[in-house]
């Protein structure tokens, strides 16, 4: 792997114990890539914390950090989240790597620098998902909807004016570049993220249960897997926890079981035994799926999103199936799929080594490879653009 360039600097939006998920997992890749650098962000719960990756880490935070509550709920300071990403002072580093879901692109670099952004997602619940958040809102049904609209219509403007700043995007999967290309007209390269295929055993025996496994939260969508279930009878086990518990507890037929949060241990093992791992969400990405592909278990998803990088579909006559998309966020576009993975035994088509191979794509030294050849790329079109600018101002005036 060639030597990138330093000094170099890490940004990302914020650390916290409440937030531990994909970003993260990216986050955790490019610090190793970078060689540990100088790491920014809004807040920082993570470096005092026992048994965190980050623990004695230094983390340049915003003013955030010390308002109430900051570190604990970041987002409740949305309004005040471009301006204090505009505060981190960058000027130490030659090569600024962002990691953004919402702000982090936005900072503030001069034109030597080079700047790299690796987008998870343009702020989904400031554009395409912007009505489904308002109708979820409780601030919005409390009589706030019109102060609401309007910081997400400002968000949007500095959405796009910051989406500008970077020298290049790097999307986590094609219907994230579309997005990209869409909401900020820039076009963008795709490095998928990593996925920790190693932690997964794919060889076991499997059972006839079916899985469901992610936050229990509106736009995954659990309750049309819930109902779909429901309706063909089949077994299904659903781990995870959030606000939509209680409903989907109240939804969920005999053969439906919610377990709740599940240990790691736990969640291994219904991955590595289960016949096939459900989802109805749209994802920019979607690693879990990936996480079930690395242990053997096929995807029965929605063929939307970018399920569409991840999932290689039995009946379109994909090379190297992995499992089973329905084409619409409907319970019976689901039954209808679960009705044909039964008949057909389409698990017998899928066997589990061939899954586990094909997740091994997208390990993190993978990752490290393409991500270390898109900064390589995007480094050495900044400097081809200094040599023209330094070129042009030697040119003496007439």
């Amino acid at each position: 792997m060639a030597q990138l360039p330093a000094p170099a600097a890490l940004v990302h939006e914020w650390f916290t114990p409440r937030s531990v998920g994909g970003s993260e997992l990216v986050v955790r890749e490019l610090d190793q890539l970078l060689g540990q650098p100088p790491l920014f962000a809004l807040v920082d719960g993570e470096s005092r914390r026992r048994g965190s990756w980050l623990q004695g880490r230094t983390i340049h935070t915003s003013f955030i950090q010390g308002l109430p509550w900051g570190v604990s709920h970041v987002q409740q300071y949305l309004p005040l989240l471009p301006l204090a990403m505009e505060q981190l002072d960058l000027s130490g580093a030659s090569l600024v790597l962002s990691s953004s879901h919402l702000v982090a692109k936005g900072v503030l670099t001069s034109p030597d620098q080079c700047h790299v952004s690796y987008v998870h997602t343009p702020v989904r619940y400031a554009w395409d998902q912007m009505h489904a958040y308002l109708r979820q809102s409780a601030l919005a049904r409390r009589g706030l909807g019109p102060l609401i609209r309007w910081q997400l219509h400002r968000l949007r403007q500095w959405d796009v004016l910051s989406a500008q700043r970077p020298d290049a995007l790097i999307a986590n999967s094609r219907f994230t570049a579309a997005r990209i290309q869409r909401y900020w007209g820039r076009s963008a390269a795709v490095v998928h993220p990593p996925v920790a295929v190693e932690r997964f055993r794919w060889d076991q025996p499997r059972d006839d249960v079916y899985l469901c496994l992610c936050r229990l939260v509106p736009y995954k969508r659990v309750d049309l897997v819930v109902e779909a279930f429901n309706r063909t009878g089949l077994p299904l086990v659903v781990i995870g926890d959030g606000p939509e518990r209680n409903r989907l507890e109240a939804l969920a037929g005999p053969t439906v079981t919610l377990l709740g949060r599940q240990g790691q241990t736990e969640v291994n093992g219904w991955l590595a035994r289960c016949r096939a791992y459900v989802y109805a969400g749209l994802e920019d990405f979607g690693i879990a799926p990936l996480e079930a592909m690395a242990a053997g278990a096929p995807v029965i998803g929605l063929g939307q999103g970018g399920l569409l990088d991840t999932v290689r579909c039995i009946a379109r006559g994909d090379s190297q199936p992995t499992g089973l998309l329905f084409p619409e966020q409907r319970v019976a576009s689901l039954v209808a799929a679960l009705e044909q993975f039964e008949a057909q035994r389409l698990w017998t088509q899928l066997p589990a080594e061939s899954l586990r191979h094909w997740a091994e794509q997208f390990s993190p030294e993978r990752f490290r490879q393409r991500m270390a050849a898109a900064i390589q790329h995007a480094w050495g079109e900044h400097q081809r653009e200094l040599a023209q600018r330094s070129r042009a101002l030697s040119v003496p005036l007439v």
